[in-house]
């Protein structure tokens, strides 16, 4: 769970948030009117969310590139003025 601040109260104890976060290995949400508007994380955090971001767009790459081509209908690919036809790799 994360702390919830004020962005006003949080632009006057911004050094206290960041030892929050830093040495109490807490997660600070700012908001504004209720709404969470920022969060503060750890460096370590951060680099573990974008490691895991990292690795789904791998697996959805991998997955898509699985993906076998459908060919077009005959006659669609000129009835919509495409010229060009996707070539697999290697030929």
């Amino acid at each position: 769970m994360a702390y919830e601040i004020p962005v006003t109260q949080a632009r006057a104890e911004l050094a206290d948030l960041i030892n929050r976060v830093v040495y109490g290995n807490e997660r600070v949400v700012v908001t504004r009117h209720g709404k969470p508007l920022v969060a503060l994380v750890s460096a370590a955090d951060l680099e573990r969310l974008e490691a895991q971001q990292e690795t789904a767009e791998d697996l959805a790459g991998s997955v898509v590139s699985e993906i076998h081509p459908l060919s077009s209908a005959p006659g669609e690919q000129g009835r919509f003025g495409i010229a060009a036809r996707h070539r697999p790799q290697g030929t």
